[in-house]
């Protein structure tokens, strides 16, 4: 059932996508009616060694995610036309190319380890973000190579998380990257015309470590390690998976992913909305703190949209579980939260790792305000998943503002869509219909997309969008006037936790 690019399998042809997420790996075959027609998923955890630090096992990380692809496979018992690759983006990873073996641990993209270079780069003119892979690059190299020799005689290379799958699947055969995934590593020119030579000079990072920059959907080689050796078509990070996974394919559709964080991601099409026209080379972010992206690239046509992030969401809840056990699971905050009416007054700012979108503020800190003696459990777990739709808002605004587009309804994905408070509050707070999706992880049905579009499963991005099919539409229930109260007291909020760390509040990119 497999095809040559360019060739069309029959209605029958199926695709396998690997999602590879900060906490665990995903594998499901998806069918050309967009149905995920068998999932194998496994954890595979980040550890934090020291404060700020978020390292894991790349080894560990490959090996789980090649036996979730060959469980999904046997479970499939067929063929698949195409594999297609999802990924937490800026996660970094430095490896030996000759025995494929990691020269040291990954560094995830919630990793901080590199503000202080960060800051110092800051004071020479540069402005990176210590999320991005550039910094951590940068500090892999100091530790492994730090003349710089190995690099330089071909003997390392680097990869974002989908250029060591696509690594590992093909048995060392292919290190590729798409413009999306290398968009946020800070290493690309802000045209996404290639990797920026000022930026690798700085960091004394040379070509010779970095992948080729490919089409999203394309095909790459094969992988060999996989039964039946199909053809790696799709690369993805994993909000721009997302965006088409949800159909978002025209300017002005838009999806909010709440995970870990919450990334909402809006399609501006062929428009590359820079910060200034006259020089679509600086790509930092808009004035109300979106950034310009790479969505997908595909027969060298690239989309581009842009992209607000909050930086805590599922995060939140994990603390109210975890470190404050006013919920014995995840999954309980709903029913807690809805045994009352409202939060009593009381407000949650989930910024405990600071605010992205859109004031960008590293040393913000989280906080509950409005608290009176009879706050109780219940007002207090309402008010942290309010928060998190009160941050949707904020992203929706920001996106809105940056682009000039408007958005009519916004899709929703991720752990916390599952949750009717939280999409009911975002309904509420943003003032527009909120459309869940069919599938808890959409990552899993763009990256299954970006590759059929590759072997031509599917004919262009239109006709995957046209499968969407939402679990349900939720729609506002409150009026303008308690929406911009509710909007106003979450803003007041805000301000009391922002720079609680100066230093870190410092940073600017």
């Amino acid at each position: 059932m497999s095809a040559g690019a360019g060739s069309r399998p029959s209605d029958g042809a199926a695709v396998l996508a690997v999602d590879v997420g900060t906490s665990g790996v995903r594998a499901a075959v998806v069918n050309a009616a967009g149905e995920v027609v068998t999932s194998c998923y496994r954890p595979a955890l980040p550890t934090s060694p020291m404060v700020n630090f978020v390292e894991f096992d790349p080894a560990e990380q490959a090996a789980v995610a090649l036996a979730v692809a060959s469980q999904a496979l046997a479970d499939w018992g067929g063929p698949v036309a195409a594999v297609g690759i999802a990924n937490q983006r800026a996660s970094t990873i430095l490896w030996d190319r000759r025995s494929g073996e990691p020269v040291g641990p990954g560094v995830g993209w919630q990793d901080l380890r590199t503000v202080g270079m960060c800051m110092a780069l800051q004071a020479q003119g540069l402005h990176l973000a210590p999320n991005a892979s550039a910094t951590k690059l940068a500090f892999l190299l100091d530790l492994a190579d730090p003349d710089r020799t190995r690099s330089a005689a071909g003997e390392l290379a680097f990869g974002t998380v989908d250029t060591w799958l696509a690594w590992a699947l093909s048995g060392g055969a292919v290190h590729v990257t798409d413009p999306g995934n290398a968009g946020v590593t800070g290493l690309v020119a802000g045209d996404g015309s290639g990797w920026d030579p000022a930026v690798l000079e700085t960091l004394r990072i040379p070509l010779s470590v970095l992948p080729a920059i490919v089409d999203s959907a394309g095909v790459v080689g094969p992988a060999t390690t996989l039964p039946g050796a199909p053809p790696i078509g799709g690369l993805a990070g994993d909000q721009q998976a997302s965006l088409l996974g949800q159909g978002c394919v025209v300017p002005g559709a838009a999806k909010l992913t709440l995970g870990t964080g919450g990334m909402l991601d809006v399609c501006t099409g062929s428009l590359h909305l820079a910060p200034d026209p006259q020089n679509p080379a600086v790509a930092a972010r808009g004035p109300a703190g979106t950034i310009p992206i790479v969505a997908w690239r595909r027969a060298g046509v690239t989309t581009w949209g842009a992209e607000g992030i909050a930086i805590t969401a599922g995060t939140a809840v994990e603390w109210i579980r975890d470190g404050l056990g006013l919920v014995p699971d995840s999954a309980a905050s709903e029913a807690v939260a809805a045994s009352v009416p409202d939060t009593g007054g009381v407000v949650f700012v989930p910024a405990l790792f600071g605010l992205g979108t859109p004031r960008w503020d590293y040393g913000a800190r989280g906080g509950f305000f409005g608290m009176t003696r009879g706050t109780g459990r219940a007002e207090m777990v309402r008010a942290v998943l309010e928060g998190v739709a009160q941050r949707g808002a904020d992203l929706l605004e920001a996106a809105e503002s940056d682009t000039g587009l408007s958005v009519a309804e916004l899709r929703l994905d991720g752990g916390m869509s599952a949750n009717g408070v939280v999409v009911q509050a975002l309904a509420d707070f943003t003032g527009r219909p909120v459309a869940v999706s069919p599938v808890t992880e959409a990552t899993t049905l763009g990256a299954a997309y970006l590759a059929g579009l590759a072997v031509g499963v599917w004919a262009d991005e239109a006709e995957t969008a046209a499968l969407f099919r939402p679990k349900r539409v939720v729609e506002p229930a409150i009026d303008a006037d308690a929406r911009s109260a509710a909007r106003a007291r979450f803003a007041a909020a805000v301000e009391g936790c922002a720079g609680w760390v100066p230093e870190l509040s410092a940073i600017n990119f």
